[in-house]
């Protein structure tokens, strides 16, 4: 139980940290002066962040879970392929990794997404989450429970597919939560035309997030546009929302 306490602080405490703080700076104190730049004009009301920050505190518990039953049992962590040392691998490998990571839970994410907006498992599974169709930090893991499992099915793969440190787990699922609540945050961060760039077309970015929720089609990554562009589901219209929201 300690244990347990230990990993739901940690992930809650990160959390907390990164959404609270978006939460502060954009809807807080400078809610007024940006307002103008919001990807959609309108707030979501008090009982939309209640709804959010209630899920996602569902979420972390989920979360939690899946350190302590894989990593801190032995029985089970013998099995990963997660080592101690850094330089096991090497200081090369420990930072090259990263980027496969990245597109591995891409990957993961658009897949498993995809699958849950059919329409036998969208209501079940993923409407949670859309309830959030103008979407505030706090939504960054408002999830149902079951949609929360298969989130953290990530970290699984992970354990049992690559050679990983402890320190990938904390750095790559910190870069995680970053990206997801800006993904949600209401306000695009890249600059102007960041999206014709060649590397920026293939960026997600919280426009093509907040059109998902909105339209609740099209625009299915996480990190990337990849998938979406190589399958056809990145929406027609999402230059011209970017540009929008990003006036030159």
């Amino acid at each position: 139980m300690y244990q347990y306490t230990k990993i739901l602080q940690l992930i809650g405490g990160r959390y907390m940290l990164v959404a609270g703080l978006a939460f502060l700076i954009f809807y807080v104190l400078l809610r007024k002066s940006l307002r103008n730049r919001k990807i959609q004009e309108r707030f979501p009301k008090w009982n939309d962040y209640l709804r959010e920050i209630g899920y996602s505190a569902i979420t972390i518990s989920i979360f939690a879970l899946v350190p302590l039953v894989f990593i801190g049992n032995p029985n089970v962590s013998k099995y990963t392929l997660r080592y101690e040392q850094i330089d096991q691998m090497g200081w090369f490998y420990f930072v090259a990794i990263f980027p496969l990571l990245l597109f591995i839970h891409d990957t993961y994410f658009y897949w498993t997404h995809r699958l849950m907006h059919h329409p036998r498992l969208f209501k079940v599974m993923h409407l949670v989450h859309h309830k959030s169709t103008n979407p505030s930090p706090w939504a960054a893991y408002a999830f149902h429970p079951l949609e929360g499992i298969v989130e953290a099915g990530i970290l699984i793969v992970f354990l049992f597919l690559l050679p990983l440190h402890k320190l990938h787990f904390f750095i790559f699922f910190f870069f995680m939560i970053v990206y997801n609540v800006y993904g949600h945050l209401g306000w695009e961060l890249y600059p102007a035309g960041f999206h014709r760039t060649r590397i920026g077309r293939w960026i997600n970015t919280s426009v093509a997030h907040n059109q998902h929720h909105r339209y609740f089609k099209g625009n299915y990554g996480l990190y990337f546009l990849c998938w979406d562009r190589w399958m056809g589901t990145l929406r027609r219209d999402y230059s011209e929302h970017f540009e929008q929201a990003r006036p030159q």
